[in-house]
């Protein structure tokens, strides 16, 4: 393939990933690695400098920053290079709030190397790379628009599902008890669902939130 050489910039808080990536990447000769960052706060200053075209990014680090939230902050410069999420997870708990962020493209880590070569070159150009159990979920997100859980509703969810009271979700998400209870309202009214186990049961199978 000729052309110019698309730039990659790899975030992603394993080394052996982020080696995995490079070997797989720097085999076509139109993408080179020109830098890593082992954290989403390297990815962003890096992003920054000027000479990379495409982010590679996972969504999960350490701690700090996420990858959502890194992709924000990249796009929200001026001529910001174009961002790939790939990672493992693939629920809307996951997706959404990546492809709300900006990012191009979604790619999950098993992606073949054809596949993973093919979306850089695509998010590069500017246009939407998506997997195809990602592109299926989006989908079926906008043909049932009413069943779909708001981003808050799946945030309140994802606490419950962790165990915690309706007290509590409220003081971690700044909202009083009534406002927490009218999401779980409306959530069992959405996945036709009468108890808090049976809407985390539901919302996980949907792949609203993650399974724990």
């Amino acid at each position: 393939m000729t052309g110019p050489v698309v730039r990659l910039l790899v975030a992603d808080d394993h080394p052996v990933v982020r080696a995995g990536l490079r070997a797989v990447l720097e085999g076509e000769p139109d993408l080179r690695v020109v830098a890593e960052a082992a954290t989403a706060e390297e990815a962003v200053a890096r992003a920054a400098a000027g000479d990379v075209d495409v982010v590679l990014m996972d969504l999960r680090f350490g701690g700090g920053m996420t990858g959502a939230e890194a992709t924000a902050a990249i796009g929200a410069r001026p001529g910001a290079p174009r961002v790939l999420v790939v990672t493992t997870y693939d629920t809307d708990a996951d997706v959404l709030p990546a492809i709300e962020a900006g990012a191009t493209g979604y790619l999950l880590k098993d992606a073949p190397p054809g596949e993973l070569a093919a979306a850089v070159r695509t998010a590069a150009d500017g246009r939407a790379a998506l997997a195809p159990a990602v592109a299926d979920r989006l989908m079926h997100r906008l043909r049932a628009p009413g069943a779909a859980l708001t981003p808050r509703e799946t945030e309140v969810l994802s606490l419950v599902a962790a165990g915690l009271s309706n007290q509590d979700v409220g003081r971690r998400l700044h909202l009083t008890e009534g406002t927490v209870k009218s999401h779980l309202a409306r959530v069992y009214a959405k996945l036709g669902v009468a108890s808090r186990t049976a809407a985390v049961a539901a919302a996980a199978d949907l792949g609203y939130i993650r399974r724990r």
